[in-house]
């Protein structure tokens, strides 16, 4: 060929090429910019279609990061999601450290073939918990004080993009459970017994986290809990037994889900409990025929932490019950490493091994169908679409740098000064002057911020001290408030109480979280009575602030104090409290729980046909 003649060859091959790439460019960009629901129905079909049964699996398969041994397992199995429960912490807890562990993560399923990315979930129940430095909200028991959705959406809102902004897309909240009984230990989960204003609140939540367009970069998927009934199990009991006809689970447990629905949750996460002793995990007319079919819900159902394990058989049984029950996304703690080990429950822990070999061999065996697995990951698909995570692999550090800002920790400052509920104020002891001259602030809550933000922040279970950076306790918000000649102690000791003009007690619940905080008797402690009882024999005036995640039994301290507080678990911003004592704000929160006047009466919830609670739902002072 002469010189001239392949220059011109060559010349047209590359604009051939060229063009090529651009066509396949366009095809690309059509693909994963289009955000309308139809071309994210087409994209999901045409993903689908190019998918082998293992990468399907893949997607339905959802890992604790904890269970790795080897991260390339990830690519390696096509695993759809990883998720951080309650004990799944990271070396650096950092909103920075969180994001550099969420980008690493998600390199591995863009190695795939198809390169579908994961969806990264954590539970960020209020506010995003497991990071360190992050705006921790008042627990939903106290929101629901507030009754004010705007708020709970501003809330939610703020959660979204801390969440966003350490490289994850997806929370496990909110909880529309109805706490029906208050020895249930996940009760601070409930924004109360009422299911009209669960609804309410449980909407607002959902369009907070969500936004306008889930494609938004501060955007994340919702994951309303749990169904269904999980707040009206006998005796309070976690994982428990809901024993209702199905007129009164439909009336009191169902309007959570009906509002979240109307707001497009993208997921809904399936109950521990049973309901008429048939576990819900396995319950194919309330997954399949109501929740998808009856009430038209278009997202995905995930399981919870090990949850299908419960289920009577073996494991490839309680894959096959649940899967065919409606369940898409299955949540699997364990990997390689507990191959056949027994765990503390005396249960032999099945791995995510396990799951994807089982749940193959049981299509192949025609016991699942393969129409129920392509329902399943086009559900799954849609999300990873409406998310826009083929163009969201790496954090946006911008919203980074915004966790813990002040400007999310006055929004959370707000739901603090909304949330205090007021039982008493004998002799209008409140609110206070700022130049008061002499204040205790004593008790076992008074400085301590774990015990503040109560379970599910940064542990699983809580702990007391100074457990995250960032957050201010009582004892350091009345200081902050209080005139500079003013005189704090933060000891109840004989001549502290003698110089004092006023007495500030704060006492309460441990931290717990679920399972643990299941309890047979709500007295206060021996230690927090005998302080109060130390400061009335001071005949000063006091002030008594509950932190609790439900109503205690007041015993005496009615009789024995000058204000009550209800606080709840305010989070970190405990100025929120000072706030509303030295009357800078009025109180305004009313009581999402009755307050029962002794353990006899539990459950006691408004409605009853005998109500006589020591104080009413719906009840609170004001100045």
């Amino acid at each position: 060929m002469k010189k001239k003649s392949r220059q011109i060859f060559t010349s047209l091959l590359f604009l051939i090429i060229a063009c090529s790439i651009s066509s396949c460019s366009q095809d690309v960009d059509v693909m994963l910019n289009d955000n309308s629901k139809e071309a994210i129905a087409k994209n999901v079909d045409d993903l689908l279609s190019k998918m082998t049964l293992d990468e399907k699996i893949g997607q339905m398969t959802q890992v604790d990061y904890a269970a790795f041994q080897d991260f390339n397992d990830i690519n390696k199995y096509f695993i759809g999601s990883v998720l951080w429960g309650g004990g799944s912490e990271i070396d650096d807890l950092s909103a920075s450290g969180w994001a550099k562990v969420a980008d690493s993560i998600m390199t591995f399923s863009l190695k795939t073939r198809l390169g579908i990315p994961l969806i990264l979930g954590i539970d960020a129940v209020h506010g995003h918990n497991n990071v360190d430095g992050a705006v921790i909200f008042p627990h939903n028991i106290g929101l629901g004080c507030m009754r004010n959705t705007e708020l709970v959406d501003k809330a939610a809102g703020v959660t979204a993009e801390e969440i966003a902004g350490t490289g994850m897309h997806w929370t496990f909240a909110p909880c529309v459970a109805v706490a029906r009984d208050i020895r249930w230990g996940r009760t601070y989960e409930s924004f109360g017994e009422d299911p009209t204003l669960v609804a309410e609140l449980g909407a607002a939540s959902v369009l907070g986290l969500q936004g306008g367009d889930l494609s938004d970069g501060d955007a994340v998927l919702s994951c309303t809990k749990h169904f269904v009934g999980d707040g009206g199990t006998t005796n309070g009991i976690d994982q428990g037994n809901t024993e209702i006809d199905e007129e009164t689970l439909r009336k009191i447990h169902l309007p959570g889900y009906i509002s979240a629905i109307k707001e497009n949750t993208g997921s809904i996460m399936a109950s521990y409990s049973s309901w008429n002793s048939e576990k819900l995990h396995g319950n194919k007319y309330l997954i399949t025929d109501l929740l998808k079919g009856e009430l038209g819900f278009e997202g995905f159902v995930v399981s919870d932490w090990a949850a299908i394990d419960q289920l009577e058989g073996d494991y490839k049984s309680d894959i096959e019950k649940s899967i065919n029950a409606g369940l898409d996304m299955i949540m699997i703690p364990h990997g390689p490493s507990a191959q056949g080990k027994i765990g503390d429950n005396g249960q032999v822990q099945n791995t995510y091994l396990d799951f994807i070999t089982y749940l193959k061999e049981l299509v192949n065996e025609g016991k699942v169908s393969q129409p129920r697995i392509d329902d399943a990951v086009r559900r799954i698909l849609t999300s990873k679409f409406n998310l826009d995570l083929f163009n969201k692999t790496k954090t946006d550090i911008n919203l980074t740098a915004k966790v813990g800002s002040t400007e999310h920790r006055e929004i959370a400052r707000k739901c603090v000064q909304q949330s205090l509920v007021l039982l008493k104020n004998g002799n209008k002891t409140l609110p206070i002057s700022k130049d008061i001259k002499n204040i205790v602030v004593a008790g076992r809550g008074a400085n301590d911020l774990g015990m503040q933000c109560g379970g599910w922040t940064i542990s699983w279970q809580g702990s007391h001290g100074e457990i995250i950076k960032g957050g201010t306790t009582i004892l350091t918000a009345i200081k902050n408030t209080v005139s500079k000649n003013t005189n704090v102690t933060n000891s109840l000791d004989e001549n502290s109480m003698k110089n004092s003009d006023l007495i500030i007690i704060v006492v309460g619940e441990d931290p717990y979280a679920e399972g643990v905080g299941d309890r047979k008797d709500l007295n206060l402690s021996i230690e927090d009575l005998n302080m109060i009882k130390k400061a009335k024999n001071s005949s000063k005036p006091i002030v008594v602030i509950l932190l609790s995640g439900r109503p205690m039994l007041l015993n005496n301290i009615l009789e024995d104090c000058n204000a009550v507080v209800a606080a709840w678990l305010p989070g970190t911003e405990g100025q929120g409290i000072a706030d509303v004592l030295f009357g800078d704000f009025s109180f305004t929160g009313k009581l999402s729980q009755t307050w029962p006047k002794s353990m006899d009466q539990i459950p006691i919830n408004v409605g009853d046909v005998e109500y006589n609670p020591l104080f009413p739902f719906g009840y609170g002072l004001s100045y």
